[in-house]
C-alpha cells in the first residue's frame, strides 16, 4: 500500500501536490446482493428504456403498473422544454409527471426497509414553468419534503442541473408503498412533479438494527445511553463519501445503485492528509460485515494522516458537511486495515471526534488485517436557532507510547439525517406558503431563506444563497431574452442549436459570456503551448479574443470535476462588481458542455512569487518589491474597507498577486472569498477553515471565527516571503526554519534579521527601512486578531518604509555629489513616496518619528480617498448582490 498527496483543489490545500493515482471501481462485490423489489420508474415516460442493465419502465404507457393515482385525473406527461449535455441518459430525466393537483403512486412490494429515491430535473415543461414547482411529498405515514423548490434546490446546490433524493424507510405487512405528492396550497402556479421514482429492497440489517458491536451500540454523542435505530424511523441520506477514492457510480454499487461521491470537497482540515491504496491484500468480508456493505473500491482506498508524525499531532483530519438542524443524524465510518505496517493491535490507535463525542478507534483490534469494519454514531448538531450548520467528523492522532503510529485512518463517510418523533424529514419552515409566481411578484429575505431551507437533506445550499438573492430579484425583468427564450435556465443548460448557453445561477449580465468555440478558437483548442500556469485546480493558458486583439488569461477547471463549482460561482460573482486598479479584472466566463472557465486580463509577468525565487526571472529589486506590497495592499484595503460590505480574500499568498507589464500588483482568485459581517452586531463570520497552509491564521483555524484581519495574518506572511525570497512552509530547510512566519518572527525577536533577508538584497535595504518593515510584518502575525493593524494601517506603514528607503538613498546621492535633480530617477523616487492610491503624499518631516501610524496621521485618510485610485474604472460593491 503507498501513500499519496492528493492533488490541489479549489476548496481545499496541502502541502505537496502529487497526482492521484487510478483507482478502478469495478469491485468484486459488485451485484452482492439482489433485491426483491428493484422498480425504477420513467415518469411521464410512455416507453421503457434500459439503462445501464437497468429497466426503466415509463408510467404512461397504456399497459404500465406504475400508473398514477388521480384525485382529479389532471396530472400531465411530458418532456422538458430543454436538456443538459450532463445528463448520463434519457430516463429517468427528459420526462416527468406534473400536476397542480395531488397526485399519487402506489407500489405493491414486500414488507420490509426499502430505499426510494426521486429523481428531478427542473426545467420548463409545457404549460408548467420551472420557477413554479413548489410541493410536498409524503410516503408510508413519513413527510420527505415539505414546500420544496426542485428549481431552487438545483440551482443553489453542487448540483449539475439534475439530482435525486434518496430516503429509507420501512414497509408494513400490508406490502403497500404510497408516495404522495402535493402542490404546496396557497398560489394557484403551484404545481408538483418528478421525473423518476425507485423502490428498491434494502438488507433488513444494512442499517436498521445494524449494531455489530453489542458492546457498544451505537453511540450518541453527549450521551451515555446508546441509540436505538429501528423501522420505526425514516432516513434520508445526506452524504455518501468515498474517502480517499473516486466517485462510484449506482450501476458500480453492491446491487442497491447507491451513489458514493469522492470526499476532496468535504475535507476542511488545514492538512488533508494523503491517500492510501491497497492493491495488494484480500478483503475479507464477514457475517458482521457482508459483502454487500460497500464496494470494494470503498474499503480498498481511504485517507490517512500521513508519517509525519509532528504535523499529525499538530491537527485533526476533518470532513464537514452542511445539514439541518432540530435533527438527529446517524454516522457511518468505514474502516478497512490494510497497510503493510499495520499488523497488531496498538499499531495505530486514533481519536474520533464528533461534536462532544470522543472515541478510541482501533481497526486491528475491531476486525483484522484486511476485514471491512464499521463504526456508527449518531449526534445531533445545535447551532443557536440556526436552521442549517455543520456536521463535523474529525481523526486525531495520539502521541507515541499510547500507539506505534500517530496516524489515523478513514475510508468510507455515510451521513442519514433520522426522521424526528412527528414522522417528518423536511427541514423547519418558518413561512410554508410559497411565493408569488407571477414575474412582478417580490419575495422578502427571510420567505426565500426559509423556501430552500424548507426541502434541502445535505447539501451546501445557503452558501449558494448570495446567487439566489441576485437573481430572484433581476428575473422579473430580465426573464427572457432578446429572442424570446427564457434566460434562467438549469445549470450547464444548453442546446444542440448553440453552444451559447448559460448556468441559471452565473451573473451573465454583470460579466461577459463566452462560447466554448471562441475559448477553443483563442486557445488553439487548449494547445498545450499556450499554457502559461498549472494549479490543482486545471491549466491557465494565454489566449486572444476579440479576433485576436486582446490577449488574456483563460483558466480551465479540470472537466467534470464539481470540487471547484462554487469558487467558480463565487469568483464571477465576485469579480464582476468589484473595478480597482490593484485587483485583477474578470473578463468573462464559459459554462459549457461542462467546462468551468474564467476569462481575465492578461498579467504579462505571471504572479509575485515567479519573481522571488524563480531563478528563471533577475531578482527583483528592493524598491521595487515595496511598491509591489504597497499595490497589494491597497488592493486588499478596498476589500476590507472600500466595498459597501468587507470582503474577505481567505487565500492571500503570492501566487495569488499577480503582475502586469508595468509591474503594478493585482491581488487575483477570489474563489474561496467571503462576504464579512453585515450587522454592525456581529464582529466575524462563523465558517469552515478555508486557505493554504502556512498563510493560515491561526486564531481563526483554532476559532473557525473569519474576520478581515485573517487576510492582514496572511499578508504578514507575504511580506516576509517577499523580504525573505523563499516559500512559506520549506519541507527542506532546518527544523526550526520550515514554518516562514515562525521563523521571522524568531529572527525579529532575537535582532538577527539579517540571516533571514535574501541574499540579493544585502546591503540594499536601507536599516530604518528594514526595522519598519519588519514591525510591520511582525505586527500583522500578531497571535489576536484584534492586535493586528488594519490594511488601511499597514499601507500607510509600507509608505513610510518606501520613504525611508527613498530618503536614505537620496542622502547618499547627495553626500556622492550627485544632484537628485540631475537624475533620470529622480522623478520616479518621488513618486514612489506617494501612496499607490492617494494624491497625497507622506510628510516626510515625521520620518523620524518612529512609528508608523504617527507617519499616517499627516495625511487624512479617508475613504474616499482610497476610491481614488481606480477614479472612474472603480465601482462600488452592490449590497444587495450579496447578502
Amino acid at each position: 500500500m503507498t501513500n499519496m498527496k492528493p492533488p490541489l483543489v479549489l476548496f481545499i490545500f496541502i502541502s505537496v501536490s502529487l497526482e492521484a493515482l487510478p483507482v478502478s471501481v469495478t469491485g468484486d462485490n459488485v451485484g452482492a446482493y439482489h433485491p426483491t423489489d428493484d422498480i425504477a420508474v420513467d415518469c411521464g415516460s410512455n416507453t421503457s428504456f434500459l439503462v445501464g442493465r437497468r429497466n426503466w419502465i415509463g408510467d404512461a404507457a397504456d399497459s404500465s403498473d406504475y400508473s398514477p393515482n388521480e384525485k382529479t385525473h389532471s396530472s400531465t406527461a411530458a418532456e422538458a422544454s430543454s436538456s443538459s449535455p450532463s445528463i448520463p441518459s434519457a430516463a429517468p430525466y427528459l420526462t416527468a409527471r406534473l400536476s397542480r393537483s395531488e397526485f399519487a403512486y402506489t407500489f405493491h412490494v414486500n414488507a420490509g426497509p426499502k430505499f426510494v429515491r426521486l429523481h428531478f430535473f427542473p426545467s420548463d415543461y409545457p404549460n408548467f414553468r420551472r420557477v413554479d414547482s413548489f410541493f410536498s411529498v409524503e410516503a408510508a405515514g413519513y413527510t420527505l419534503l415539505r414546500n420544496f423548490s426542485a428549481s431552487h434546490f438545483a440551482d443553489y446546490s453542487p448540483s449539475v442541473g439534475f439530482f435525486s433524493k434518496e430516503f429509507c424507510l420501512s414497509v408494513g405487512e400490508d406490502q403497500i408503498l404510497k408516495i404522495t405528492l402535493t402542490p404546496t396550497p396557497g398560489n394557484s402556479d403551484a404545481y408538483a412533479f418528478v421525473n423518476g421514482i425507485e423502490v428498491v429492497s434494502m438488507p433488513e440489517r444494512l442499517y436498521y438494527n445494524a449494531v455489530i458491536d453489542s458492546n457498544e451500540g451505537i453511540k450518541f454523542a453527549g450521551q451515555t445511553t446508546p441509540y436505538t435505530l429501528d423501522t420505526t424511523k425514516a432516513l434520508e441520506a445526506v452524504k455518501r463519501l468515498n474517502v480517499g477514492g473516486q466517485y462510484v457510480s449506482p450501476a458500480y454499487d453492491t446491487g442497491m445503485y447507491r451513489t458514493w461521491e469522492a470526499d476532496d470537497e468535504y475535507v476542511t482540515s488545514s492538512y488533508t492528509g494523503v491517500f492510501s491504496f491497497n492493491t495488494t491484500t484480500q478483503l475479507n468480508y464477514g457475517e458482521q460485515v457482508p459483502n454487500y456493505t460497500a464496494p470494494d473500491s470503498v474499503y480498498t482506498t481511504a485517507r490517512t494522516m500521513g508519517t509525519h508524525k509532528n504535523i499529525n499531532l499538530s491537527y485533526k483530519l476533518t470532513w464537514s458537511v452542511v445539514v439541518d438542524t432540530n435533527f438527529t443524524y446517524l454516522v457511518r465510518l468505514h474502516f478497512c486495515q490494510c497497510q503493510m505496517e499495520i499488523n497488531e493491535p496498538l499499531d495505530r490507535v486514533f481519536k474520533i471526534f464528533m461534536n462532544s463525542q470522543l472515541v478510541d478507534a482501533d481497526v486491528i483490534s475491531w476486525s483484522g488485517k484486511g476485514v471491512p469494519v464499521y463504526r456508527d454514531f449518531t449526534v445531533a448538531p445545535y447551532d443557536g436557532g440556526k436552521k442549517r450548520t455543520n456536521l463535523s467528523v474529525a481523526l486525531g492522532a495520539l502521541l507515541h507510547g499510547s500507539t506505534f503510529y500517530s496516524d489515523a485512518i478513514l475510508n468510507g463517510l455515510e451521513i442519514f439525517k433520522i426522521s424526528d418523533p412527528d414522522r417528518n424529514l423536511a427541514g423547519l419552515n418558518s413561512d410554508p406558503t410559497p411565493p408569488a409566481s407571477k414575474a412582478s411578484s417580490s419575495l422578502s429575505k427571510a420567505a426565500k431563506i426559509a423556501v430552500v431551507a424548507g426541502g434541502t437533506s445535505g447539501f451546501t445550499v445557503l452558501s449558494l444563497l448570495a446567487f439566489f438573492l441576485y437573481r430572484r430579484r433581476n428575473r422579473a425583468k430580465d426573464s427572457t431574452s432578446s429572442d424570446g427564450t427564457s434566460r434562467w435556465g438549469p445549470v450547464s443548460h444548453a442546446t444542440t442549436k448553440s453552444t451559447k448557453s448559460r448556468g441559471s445561477s452565473l451573473p451573465s449580465d454583470l460579466s461577459r459570456h463566452f462560447s466554448l468555440a471562441e475559448i477553443r478558437a483563442a486557445t488553439n483548442n487548449f494547445d498545450k503551448v499556450f499554457i502559461i500556469g498549472v494549479g490543482g485546480f486545471g491549466n491557465v493558458y494565454k489566449g486572444y479574443v476579440d479576433g485576436g486583439a486582446t490577449p488574456v488569461a483563460i483558466k480551465r477547471l479540470n472537466q467534470g470535476s464539481q470540487q471547484g463549482l462554487h469558487e467558480f460561482r463565487t469568483e464571477i460573482e465576485m469579480l464582476s462588481q468589484l473595478r480597482h486598479l490593484h485587483l485583477v479584472s474578470l473578463i468573462g466566463f464559459c459554462k459549457d458542455a461542462g467546462e468551468m472557465i474564467l476569462v481575465y486580463d492578461y498579467m504579462a509577468r505571471g504572479t509575485l512569487k515567479d519573481h522571488l525565487y524563480n531563478t528563471d526571472n533577475p531578482p527583483l529589486p528592493w524598491k521595487q518589491r515595496l511598491e509591489i506590497c504597497i499595490g497589494a495592499a491597497w488592493g486588499l484595503h478596498y476589500l476590507h474597507s472600500g466595498a459597501k460590505h468587507t470582503i474577505i480574500h481567505r487565500d492571500v499568498k503570492t501566487t495569488n498577486i499577480l503582475l502586469n507589464e508595468k509591474w503594478v500588483a493585482k491581488v487575483s482568485d477570489f474563489g474561496l472569498s467571503k462576504v464579512g459581517p453585515t450587522r454592525e452586531s456581529k464582529t466575524h463570520v462563523s465558517t469552515a477553515v478555508k486557505g493554504t497552509f502556512g498563510y493560515l491564521d491561526p486564531e481563526y483555524y483554532r476559532r473557525q471565527r473569519l474576520t478581515d484581519k485573517s487576510d492582514v495574518y496572511s499578508f504578514g506572511v507575504v511580506l516576509f516571503e517577499v523580504l525573505c525570497a523563499r516559500p512559506a512552509v520549506s519541507r527542506m530547510a532546518p527544523m526550526e526554519q520550515i514554518s516562514l512566519a515562525e521563523w521571522a518572527q524568531s529572527c525579529c525577536k532575537s535582532g538577527s534579521v539579517e540571516e533571514m533577508v535574501d541574499p540579493h538584497l544585502k546591503g540594499a535595504i536601507a536599516l530604518e527601512c528594514l526595522n519598519k518593515f519588519c514591525e510591520i510584518a511582525m505586527s500583522c502575525l500578531q497571535d489576536e486578531g484584534a492586535k493586528r493593524p488594519s490594511m488601511n494601517d499597514v499601507v500607510w506603514g509600507l509608505n513610510f518604509a518606501l520613504q525611508l528607503q527613498v530618503s536614505t538613498e537620496l542622502e547618499v546621492k547627495d553626500h556622492a555629489g550627485v544632484s537628485v535633480h540631475d537624475s533620470d530617477d529622480s522623478d520616479h523616487d518621488a513618486a514612489s513616496i506617494r501612496g499607490s492610491g492617494s494624491d497625497e503624499a507622506i510628510n516626510t518631516s515625521d520620518s523620524d518619528s518612529g512609528g508608523w501610524k504617527s507617519s499616517r496621521e499627516t495625511v487624512t485618510s479617508t475613504r474616499a480617498g482610497s476610491n481614488d485610485v481606480c477614479d472612474e474604472s472603480m465601482t462600488s460593491y452592490d449590497s444587495e448582490k450579496l447578502p
